[in-house]
């Protein structure tokens, strides 16, 4: 079983069960689903929330509860811009600097009220929490198969804003659990594992619980070069100018 199809298992799943919630279809995208603002809520009593004072967070609808709740909390949260393709890709959404919270925490509103930033101006990032299409209980994640969260990740532990002390956390639907009571998918043991660019969590939260993997896979120390190809380079501009001259 490969990772497109676990992607369409869980993206079938949420439509025909109808937990999937706007924007529809599910399918093609980080799907939102019902009980997101649930699990955020669960998030939040977690330690690693209580504790963390700058968060990254996707810019997907499922995680809008999570960027509004961290801001209110006085959190500020970066987001990066789509496909990294500006020289300064990640926005900063400052509490004390953004009067419409609800705004400027949606995918429209954060090009307004977000301040670009390069990578070299992101400070030591607490919490990470990212989008998922499906995951597994050893922390293994399986986004939209496009890698801007994992490379996000890659460029920013080459500065030493993200380490193995950086929490990474997830909000899902417990059916994207894949090895969960609930998942679609019948085969566990034919579930793909990770790859050797792939951020795994520390936090998987559900609407209903919190999930502590306790997996082994490490976490990518840097950008793996071997992996991108010349268009991969010349379409986001932090990697071409940190690229090795043999890229």
């Amino acid at each position: 079983m490969d990772k497109q199809t676990v992607r369409e298992a869980v993206w079938d799943a949420l439509a025909d069960r109808g937990e999937a919630r706007f924007p529809f279809p599910p399918h093609g995208r980080i799907p939102n689903f019902a009980g997101a603002s649930d699990a955020c809520t669960r998030l939040t009593e977690t330690a690693a929330w209580a504790s963390a004072t700058t968060v990254k967070a996707n810019p997907d609808a499922p995680q809008l509860p999570v960027r509004r709740a961290a801001m209110r909390a006085g959190k500020t949260v970066y987001m990066a811009q789509p496909r990294l393709r500006d020289p300064k890709p990640f926005l900063r959404l400052d509490p004390d600097e953004v009067t419409d919270i609800d705004e400027a925490t949606t995918v429209s509103g954060v090009s307004k009220h977000g301040v670009p930033v390069a990578p070299e101006a992101v400070p030591r990032i607490d919490l990470v929490v990212s989008g998922s299409v499906a995951v597994r209980t050893d922390g293994t994640r399986i986004g939209k198969g496009e890698g801007y969260s994992d490379l996000e990740w890659a460029v920013l532990r080459e500065l030493d804003a993200v380490d193995d002390g950086t929490t990474v956390a997830t909000t899902v639907h417990e059916c994207q659990v894949v090895d969960s009571p609930e998942s679609p998918i019948d085969d566990v043991d034919g579930l793909p594992g990770p790859d050797r660019h792939d951020v795994p969590m520390d936090l998987i939260v559900t609407p209903d619980r919190v999930v502590r993997p306790t997996g082994s896979a490490e976490r990518p120390t840097g950008v793996d070069w071997d992996l991108l190809d010349e268009e991969t380079l010349s379409e986001i501009p932090v990697l071409a100018e940190r690229a090795p001259d043999e890229c």
